[in-house]
């Protein structure tokens, strides 16, 4: 398994024969803590009366800030490279490393949609939707491990923690200062 890309970093569509290098990696990684640190700052103040809402807001959240992300990185990029017009293939890398922002939202919108359907409570719903956001974020401590061969260790589970609540307070501080 260690020859299998990480499609929770760049989806299936994106899938190759050889896994990502650090250069492709890196802002994929950096794409997927900021989607899910959004979705996070989204779910939390939700008040799920009606779910449908929170969904569309989730979804929101998520199409905005890939847009937003996508568009700094072209003007960043233009930046370091000069005037030069990005080609059809940089567009498309651009679009394929904001991709992970959009897959922030899948599970959770998915977990709030049971909810919707009446399978579970809408708080549980809230609740699991952001539970899973947080296990996301944690988890990319062990994606970057493998990045760099490297074994999981205790450390790897340490780190992880102090990513998770680092995350937390970044959300905290937006939901304070936002709502």
């Amino acid at each position: 398994m260690m020859n299998r890309p990480w499609t929770v970093l760049h989806g299936p569509l994106f899938s190759r024969s050889r896994p990502l290098d650090r250069e492709h990696a890196a802002p994929r990684i950096s794409a997927y803590i900021y989607g899910n640190i959004l979705i996070l700052a989204a779910l939390i103040p939700l008040h799920l009366t009606d779910d449908f809402v929170g969904i569309l807001i989730v979804l929101g959240t998520a199409a905005s800030t890939f847009v937003a992300h996508v568009f700094a990185e072209a003007v960043g990029r233009r930046v370091h490279q000069g005037a030069i017009h990005p080609t059809k293939s940089e567009i498309l890398h651009h679009l394929r490393d904001s991709v992970p922002i959009l897959s922030s939202a899948s599970v959770p919108c998915l977990i709030l949609a049971m909810a919707w359907l009446g399978w579970i409570e809408p708080r549980t719903a809230q609740l699991a939707a952001e539970i899973v956001i947080l296990l996301r974020i944690g988890g990319t401590v062990f994606v970057i491990d493998r990045l760099n061969n490297e074994r999981s260790s205790r450390a790897t589970v340490i780190a992880s923690a102090v990513v998770t609540l680092v995350a937390t307070a970044i959300v905290v501080i937006k939901v304070v200062m936002t709502h």
